[in-house]
């Protein structure tokens, strides 16, 4: 891949690229808070998988057994998370792009290099911001936490009754650094396929529309398949409160037993995992491409 044309100007000394950025967020922020909304119920039947280790029929008879009043029940955490996830993750990486590549304009192909390092970055950030969202998402979908932990109030109390160095440890930032690996590396492949899959696909005659689908639902379908067992991982810890803080090493090994050592049983809900993020990241690239022709971010 090679760097597009340099600009006539540097970026961020014309008001246009100013807009540009602002209007990387704003799209973000859109495309994500749709997609999670049509989405929502693949996710959850998805976590009771991770956290039980039980087939998709089993995950669907917990939840009608639930009732509907409950099915909704942790939309909220997601849907802001989601939105703020779109909103730093599309917006970081298009300032940082712009940042490390001042004379190319971002509506043109960029250096792989640029791209990968880029999408790593804006990953970290995101990691950092949202975390506390995840956690909290987490409990709150964990049926075990009914009782003790019934609302968002409720799980920010305990948090906020711990002493102020295990507030951040056993609290809101539980699970950090399998997240901050699983974003960073996520966000550096997403971005750095998106375009090309896009622009190969648009060469054949696709529309740009359909294109853009398409790429993102290849890019998310393998982004996630290859980072699921990370998940898993991380939906595990974050669905303890209290007790001693394990290492990420202690969590896999404990997590891996749990299994039975065997693979199927880790990756079981990864048949759901590649329906859902055909749909949420082809939808994401989608309509975020879409919303960035329209403010004039692509040729």
């Amino acid at each position: 891949m090679q760097a597009g044309k340099p600009d006539s100007q540097e970026a961020g000394t014309l008001p246009g690229g100013l807009r540009l950025w602002t209007k990387s967020y704003v799209n973000g922020a859109a495309s994500t808070l749709l997609t999670t909304l049509v989405t929502f119920p693949i996710y959850k039947t998805i976590f009771r998988q991770q956290l039980h280790a039980v087939m998709v029929r089993e995950a669907l008879r917990q939840l009608h057994k639930e009732g509907l009043s409950k099915f909704y029940r942790g939309i909220l955490p997601p849907l802001l998370a989601k939105t703020v996830q779109g909103t730093v993750l599309f917006g970081t990486y298009d300032t940082v792009l712009h940042w490390m590549s001042p004379q190319a304009t971002l509506n043109r192909p960029q250096s792989l290099y640029h791209c990968s390092l880029a999408g790593m970055l804006s990953g970290f950030i995101e990691a950092l911001v949202l975390t506390p969202c995840e956690r909290v998402q987490n409990v709150l979908q964990d049926s075990r936490k009914d009782a003790r932990l019934p609302t968002i109030r409720s799980i920010l109390q305990e948090f906020n009754s711990y002493g102020v160095g295990k507030r951040l440890k056993l609290g809101y930032y539980r699970g950090l650094v399998p997240i901050i690996f699983r974003n960073g590396l996520g966000s550096a492949l997403y971005f750095s396929f998106k375009d090309p899959i896009r622009d190969a696909l648009s060469e054949k005659g696709l529309p740009s529309g359909l294109s853009s689908f398409v790429s993102g639902s290849v890019n998310g379908m393998g982004v996630s398949l290859l980072l699921y067992p990370l998940s898993v991982l991380i939906t595990n810890m974050q669905a303890q409160v209290g007790g001693e803080v394990r290492s990420t090493g202690h969590s896999f090994r404990a997590l891996w037993e749990s299994r039975q050592g065997r693979v199927s049983l880790l990756y079981r809900g990864g048949s759901l995992v590649i329906f859902r993020s055909c749909i949420t990241w082809g939808l994401t690239t989608a309509i975020y491409e879409s919303l960035k022709g329209r403010s004039g971010g692509r040729n």
